[in-house]
């Protein structure tokens, strides 16, 4: 069968949308792209098994709609599959219509939390629920194409009825995929601008997070369980990206990268095998996983940076999310990456519906001290947004914390609040966002940094980096002056 992978372009956004691979939806005028490592996977299973493929990610290559639709057309798939998210859902529908000689599929966190929403709402043929798209995409690919069963956890038509082959399992073996094809799934298109060595790309060791209980997570939607690669599976790719691709620096995009001996094997492997002296390595990490040993031993195994959540500096908040960590643990952990040579990149959120002004106030400038105190090397801002399938979600239902009616999903775009706040206005809350982006323009911060140019990459580091904040705090403050 010819399929397509495929990022339709989103119309009517002023900006662009954040979406393949990305936890949360975003738009932004200076953007970066995730490499979206399911579906590329997804890619690379079908054409091992004799599938023809095309990635079609209009989103970054900035296709018009007419030159996808006509591109289409010309290449006349057998099948076309989408990943999609809340504040799109209801576009891709449309997209769905105007594709209808055509089998179609769509994946992602929204369709598993509302299979039957799609099915009724739109013509498409199959929607995969759970964050395999891999195994399930190709599922479907082989139940079309040589009539085989459905695999668990795909919803279908069948007559004028609605049928689904039962809830979602997680078993498939990860070590059983092939290694991305770079080339099929335009891996260049992809990098943020959190690397210093070029050329940089992801890997991904699990799916998604041991931990999966924040309330606030999409993607335990997806992956209720976590499972992992080997540690020597990871190996043997991070070996080839250097060889074949020259590659000089990867993260991980593992929600939670593993921890404890399988950490401990990846680590020795990596110095054993010499790539800590040819890569650098990034990765998503959990506070409360942060050990003195094992930053030492990741430091030698050529580990640069974190990614590490703080989410909010109120202990209240930080239990209503079931995060499992404190603000303390949060201060000494990015003392202790410090400590161990390493870089600390934050994330917050803004607009919980139980937090005061003051609250909010609080996180922003624990986030402040910490950059200003040089415990912290970047950071981002988000705002909070119930995704359907959350816990929070459900909270905000039971509640009526929406501003909005909860079907609204083109308004959970991080252009506005979704939720009401106690005493905080919806601008406020978007102020709030661009005052921590404005963290990086504190003189003890910009100081620190540039005293510590070494190379030319150092140079190239910082002009990217100081885009992207600019490009955020102009994202922000646009959101402020809006009308919403």
């Amino acid at each position: 069968m010819k399929v397509f992978i495929s990022y339709p372009p989103i119309k009517n956004i002023k900006g662009t949308p954040l979406l393949g691979q990305n936890r949360q939806y975003q738009v932004f005028h200076n953007p970066t792209y995730i490499y979206p490592m399911v579906p590329a996977s997804a890619a690379t299973l079908l054409k091992e098994k004799g599938h023809q493929v095309i990635w079609n990610d209009c989103i970054a290559q900035r296709w018009s709609y007419q030159k996808f639709i006509d591109f289409v057309k010309q290449e006349k798939p057998d099948l076309i599959a989408i990943e999609t998210k809340t504040p799109v859902v209801k576009q891709h529908w449309e997209v769905i219509k105007d594709l209808k000689q055509l089998t179609t599929v769509l994946m992602g966190d929204h369709v598993t939390a509302l299979p039957e929403e799609s099915m009724q709402n739109s013509p498409v043929d199959f929607v995969i629920t759970g964050g395999d798209y891999d195994f399930s995409l190709l599922s479907i690919v082989e139940h079309l194409a040589r009539a085989k069963p459905l695999t668990c956890g795909i919803y279908y038509r069948q007559d004028k009825a609605i049928e689904n082959s039962g809830k979602f399992e997680l078993n498939g073996n990860l070590d059983d995929l092939p290694f991305i094809d770079r080339e099929l799934t335009k891996w260049k298109l992809y990098g943020e601008k959190i690397y210093k060595r070029a050329p940089f790309t992801y890997t991904m060791a699990g799916r998604d997070c041991p931990w999966a209980r924040c309330s606030f997570c999409s993607w335990t939607t997806l992956y209720p369980n976590f499972r992992v690669r080997s540690p020597e599976s990871l190996l043997e790719e991070i070996g080839l990206l250097i060889e074949k691709y020259k590659i000089r620096e990867i993260f991980d995009d593992t929600g939670t990268f593993p921890r404890g001996e399988w950490l401990n094997r990846f680590c020795e492997g990596m110095i054993n095998r010499g790539y800590n002296k040819k890569v650098l390595f990034s990765c998503n990490f959990r506070f409360d996983y942060l050990e003195k040993n094992s930053l030492k031993l990741m430091k030698q195994a050529g580990f640069r940076l974190f990614k590490l959540g703080l989410e909010s500096a109120n202990e209240k908040t930080l239990q209503k999310l079931n995060k499992a960590t404190t603000v303390e643990q949060i201060k000494q952990g990015c003392r202790l990456v410090k400590q161990a040579g390493l870089e600390v990149h934050l994330t917050i959120m803004l607009g919980y519906p139980w937090e005061t002004k003051a609250d909010a106030l609080r996180t922003v400038e624990l986030a402040r001290d910490l950059m200003k105190k040089g415990l912290c090397d970047m950071l981002q801002a988000t705002v909070v947004i119930p995704y359907p399938g959350t816990p929070l979600y459900a909270e905000a239902v039971e509640n009526s914390w929406f501003r909005f009616g909860p079907t609204e999903y083109s308004r959970y775009d991080m252009q506005e609040p979704v939720l009401k706040t106690k005493d905080i206005s919806a601008k406020d809350v978007m102020s709030l966002a661009d005052r921590t982006y404005s963290s990086f323009l504190q003189p003890r911060f910009l100081f620190r940094y540039l005293s510590n140019i070494r190379t030319v990459s150092d140079i190239q580091y910082i002009l990217r980096g100081s885009k992207a904040v600019m490009g955020h705090l102009l994202d922000f403050r646009r959101k402020v002056n809006g009308k919403r």
